[in-house]
């Protein structure tokens, strides 16, 4: 009947996938064809094209009048008119297992077992979002299609200095290079395709914009040509431009955060072809802060690779002749600082880094998470997580860590502590910091132990992997700063502290969080210090600042309370702290490490290296452990020295302003906010508002959520709206009641309140209390009748009449109570 039909079948393999997905669709009704009778999918699909009524039901969206009934759409889909040799040899091929396993003709949906027999069996789904493992490759970072990236690699080894790295004792006679620019100057290196303000990121890639990579280093005339190659477009660069102005000189230009013109104190770059006798100098000449740690002694980091795979030696602290200073290019808008040093490189023909501070890229987070996933023991209580996607598609991870419980009670009854870091992408202080804390609390330490016992720990070590990625310093690909943005309702446009404020929204739902703190960098202020918030209540009075006191007593060459702050101010109402704060989060901390070094103790007038800030991370988990001792001695004492310090500081407040005050009794009723001196000092940039293709949605938004319609409330049976009246009557009774009771006693008390119509008492206190008045007038509304009415009446003058005299003919009233 089918000639063609069957010299096909003779040629073709059946696919196992599709022979699976008509069984499939057999075992739940979608067709009734028997067993012996299933074709192979080429049969099928042969029959398809050359038949346009063999289609299957509903597989087009097609009418059911194309189809007259049941009976008939079964002998449409299996015609009849095959033959039994037909039917006999597609059972053969289905049983043929030596052609089924040959690797060419698998389909990827099936598995098959280990004597690779046919026994297929569904693939497991894919996921949703990637989760880090051994089974598939890094994910590697997206960039914004604007941006040009090198294929080259960059890693850095982890390396502490065996001796301190001191700060760098200004000698006064530090040149001030005068900026003479590109006019001047051989442009040596720059980018073009920065996307700056008035653009707004579209979309990204991986690997950043197509096509070919633009060398942008010039090209060397011969081997003694010692022009500097410049480089910085990998993980974190932010180089803009380079300006040869001499022969050992150069004039750097930052990139500014991406889609805006501002947000240049990260930088990060390579350079290449160096000399190893000449003093080269670097100016940096865009700069935006006034005030700097380098005009307090910090210097800048230098990475040398040969160092680095010869002696094992990676980032530490070079520079001379520092100084930073006023641009004196004033072009009559903002102004600019520049940042100048020399230096001399250790190596001909080497190739160097330079860093504001020790970089922590997306990558070097995602290589430290495979070690977690990989890690038998650390992955038992380490739950890697997606929270989201960001901007341009990066993974933000969520780690839960916390040993498992016996039983729910136990589970339950756990207090949550959640931690993040790396909110300002240039910050990278919070990654070390953050990476100290996981090293510890993934350790098999007894302490570590207890405290994945008793809490539940929500990690998010990198808030901003997009703005890490292009080397911003500040700002997200949205062009603004993150941690002025937690209260946003802009999920798409601010996805990484949307889900960060939804997550912590629905873990308090579920358990108390006992402490928040982001990790942060700071560039004008040395050591360590908290930033948090001053509560009202008298209940928890001074208990926010017991963490910060505890953290300075373990940490006290590196941690300084007396540099913390708890002052709320309108300006910071969007920041992580202060919203965290409002949802019912009692210790929520910005905790901020300097891009310096230590003024306390054995470290005075030292840099951090990165053990420095790993240990803090540490010494985070040591005073989580003093935080929470059942013995809470250390916390009474504590207290006891935060309200004599507070004491002190209040003294020295009036003491200012030529006051004299007696704080024995009364000084814990003054406000601390009060007391409490701005947060000016902060590195935190005051919110730019929303960009300008932003502002419009968020209005929509916004006006959609004020102007949402209520839903109908259901139509109530008469029994229903009988009983609502019951009781709203009911619980208007007890609360007259209880103002009656109370009047009453007040009447036995002064017998003769009434005597006088005109009582000048009564006057005052009508005007006083209005609320008392009505009262009065209610209470004798109610009881007139009980024998109190008549000792009242009779003590009342002649009057008007109650205005509800309807109701109550008999009873007369002072005429200041008629119209209450």
């Amino acid at each position: 009947m089918f000639p063609a039909l069957e010299t096909h079948l003779k040629q073709t393999i059946p696919d196992p996938y599709e022979d699976f997905m008509y069984r499939h669709l057999q075992y739940y009704g979608y067709f009734k064809a028997q067993r012996g009778s299933l074709p192979n999918s080429a049969t099928h699909q042969h029959v398809r094209k050359n038949n346009p009524q063999y289609l299957l039901h509903g597989s087009l969206g097609g009418k059911d009048d194309l189809i007259p009934d049941t009976l008939q759409k079964e002998k449409l889909l299996w015609p009849t008119s095959l033959s039994s040799a037909v039917h006999r040899q597609i059972e053969a091929i289905n049983r043929d297992s030596h052609m089924l396993s040959l690797p060419h003709l698998r389909s990827r949906q099936l598995l098959y077992d280990e004597l690779d027999e046919v026994n297929p069996r569904l693939r497991e789904p894919q996921e949703l979002f990637s989760i880090l493992s051994t089974k598939r490759p890094l994910l590697a970072p997206r960039w914004p299609i604007e941006c040009e990236v090198i294929k080259e690699s960059i890693h850095h080894i982890e390396w502490a200095p065996p001796q301190p790295e001191y700060f760098y004792q200004p000698k006064g006679n530090e040149k001030v290079p005068e900026i003479v620019g590109e006019k001047k100057g051989t442009v040596v290196y720059q980018l073009d395709s920065v996307p700056t303000e008035g653009s707004y990121f579209t979309s990204s890639r991986v690997g950043g914009k197509q096509g070919i990579i633009k060398e942008l280093a010039v090209t060397l005339q011969g081997p003694e040509d010692n022009t500097l190659l410049f480089e910085s477009r990998f993980e974190s660069g932010n180089l803009q431009k380079a300006v040869r102005v001499d022969t050992y000189e150069y004039e750097l230009t930052l990139r500014t955060d991406l889609y805006t013109n501002k947000h240049t104190q990260w930088f990060y770059f390579r350079v290449q072809n160096t000399r190893k006798d000449a003093t080269y100098r670097f100016t940096i000449v865009n700069l935006l802060k006034p005030k700097s740690l380098y005009t307090v002694g910090m210097k800048p980091l230098l990475y040398s690779q040969m160092d680095a795979n010869t002696r094992n030696i990676g980032w530490r602290r070079e520079g001379n002749e520092i100084k930073y200073y006023k641009n004196n290019m004033d072009d009559g808008q903002q102004p600019f600082y520049c940042l100048t040093w020399t230096i001399q490189f250790p190596y001909d023909q080497d190739t160097c880094f330079f860093a504001h501070f020790y970089p922590y890229t997306y990558t070097d987070l995602q290589c430290y998470l495979l070690s977690v996933a990989n890690n038998p023991i650390q992955s038992q209580f380490c739950k890697l997580q997606t929270l989201c996607r960001s901007l341009a598609g990066n993974t933000v991870y969520l780690l839960t860590i916390t040993n498992p419980s016996q039983t729910p009670q136990e589970a339950a009854a756990k207090k949550a502590v959640v931690l993040s870091a790396r909110v300002h992408p240039g910050e990278s202080n919070g990654s070390w910091v953050m990476k100290g804390f996981l090293d510890f609390i993934l350790s098999n330490s007894p302490d570590a132990q207890l405290l994945r016992d008793i809490f539940v720990f929500k990690v998010l070590p990198m808030l901003n992997p997009d703005g890490v990625i292009v080397g911003n310093y500040r700002c997200s690909l949205a062009g603004r700063d993150l941690n002025r943005h937690y209260k946003t309702i802009l999920k798409e446009s601010f996805p990484c502290i949307w889900y960060t404020r939804n997550m912590i929204k629905r873990l308090l739902e579920e358990r108390e969080v006992l402490l928040y703190c982001d990790f942060h960098g700071h560039s004008r202020k040395n050591n360590t210090f908290l930033y948090g918030c001053n509560n009202n209540n008298r209940k928890y009075w001074l208990h926010e600042r017991v963490f910060p006191l505890m953290l300075s007593k373990n940490a006290p060459d590196k941690f300084s309370f007396h540099s913390c702050n708890f002052k709320v101010q309108k300006c910071k109402e969007g920041t992580g702290r202060v919203v965290m704060w409002r949802m019912g989060i009692l210790n929520s901390y910005t905790m901020e490490s300097t891009f310096g070094g230590s003024t306390l103790g054995s470290k005075r007038d030292t840099h951090f290296t990165i053990e420095d800030l790993k240990s803090l991370g540490y010494h985070v988990c040591d005073t989580l452990l003093d935080f929470c001792d059942p013995d809470q001695t250390k916390f009474t004492q504590c207290l006891a020295e935060l309200k004599e310090l507070l004491r002190q500081e209040i003294h020295k407040k009036f003491h200012e302003l030529g006051q004299d005050v007696d704080l024995e009794e009364s000084w814990s009723d003054i406000s601390l906010s009060d007391i409490e001196s701005s947060t000016s000092g902060s590195d935190s940039s005051l919110s730019d508002g929303l960009p300008v293709h932003l502002a419009n949605i968020a209005d929509e938004l916004t006006q959609k959520k004020m102007f949402k319609k209520k839903k109908k409330k259901s139509l109530q049976t008469r029994k229903q709206r009988n009983e609502q009246y019951q009781k709203k009557n009911l619980m208007w009774k007890l609360k007259l009641t209880e103002d009656t009771s109370e009047f009453a006693s007040t009447l036995q008390k002064h017998p003769a309140f009434f005597k006088n119509s005109e009582n000048s008492s009564f006057l005052p206190m009508r005007n006083e209390n209005p609320r008392l008045n009505e009262v009065v007038f209610l209470f004798l509304t109610l009881c007139h009748t009980n024998s109190l009415t008549s000792q009242i009446s009779t003590s009342l003058p002649q009057g008007d009449k109650c205005s509800s005299h309807l109701c109550y003919p008999n009873l007369t009233v002072p005429l200041g109570a008629r119209k209450h």
